[in-house]
């Protein structure tokens, strides 16, 4: 790898798109210390592969720092709903799952400047992933949708569990049909666990939906806004609209 090329998000929260234009459609967002592989330049744009999942999108130039260091392993990340860092430039805030480059004793680094970290982070973890899992699902109840989000402000169905399930340890791809090849498949809700990923169909069968099996049939998952539903053999059944809202595809054990 070329380190003269390894991106670096800047900035708490940058919008990812499908096209080199800002009128695009958001596909992703890039957090706060977030590295990427360069695939492509233009005057204004970037096309990004990021290291923490694979996936590819197009960012400003503008809102891309770079870095001469690898990245890391296992990242330290943040898992504060949103925190405000202070900067040589003003505040920045640092959102959940923003990566905190080099973290040690509550600083770390972006570029050449040190900041100091006052928040919970994933370097002393506690528990089990699913606990961590858990613990931390709270912060996103009520999180309003955003196709293409990532991040306390706005995120998606798989944004969400990407993104809770970074916190607890593991990696999890970009989109619902690709986090349905991980792990393995669990034969019947009967036989579901805490912490599964249960997926969900269109009529055509193809995956569109995705959430975090919780106990007592729930589930946890972001349609509207990031909430919590029953969950049975048919599907997500929304108690207020007395109705079933999406079909039970599979469900996946990935912890």
């Amino acid at each position: 790898m070329n380190v003269e090329k390894i991106a670096i998000c800047p900035l708490g929260i940058v919008p990812v798109r499908r096209e080199p234009d800002d009128r695009a459609e958001q596909v992703t967002q890039w957090l706060l210390g977030e590295t990427a592989q360069v695939l492509e330049r233009q005057p204004k744009w970037t096309r990004l592969r990021f290291h923490h999942d694979g996936y590819e999108g197009w960012a400003d130039n503008k809102q891309i720092a770079w870095t001469t260091d690898p990245p890391e392993e296992k990242p330290v990340r943040s898992i504060e709903q949103f925190v405000h860092v202070s900067t040589s430039n003003g505040v920045m805030l640092v959102p959940f799952g923003a990566v905190l480059p080099s973290y040690s004793a509550g600083r770390f680094h972006i570029g050449q400047e040190k900041l100091s970290f006052p928040g919970r982070t994933t370097a002393q973890p506690n528990g089990t992933a699913v606990m961590r899992i858990l613990a931390l699902k709270d912060q996103w109840m009520n999180t309003p949708y955003l196709w293409g989000g990532r991040s306390p402000f706005g995120v998606d169905c798989s944004g969400l569990t990407q993104m809770l399930f970074l916190a607890g340890g593991k990696r999890l791809q970009r989109d619902a049909w690709q986090q349905a090849e991980q792990g393995t498949t669990v034969d019947s809700l009967a036989r579901s666990v805490t912490g599964d990923l249960a997926f969900f169909q269109n009529p055509a069968g193809r995956i569109i939906h995705v959430g975090i099996v919780l106990e007592n049939r729930q589930i946890l998952h972001a349609s509207g806004r990031v909430r919590i539903d029953r969950l049975d053999e048919e599907g997500i059944f929304n108690e207020a609209e007395q109705q079933h809202t999406h079909r039970l595809h599979s469900i996946r054990r990935v912890v």
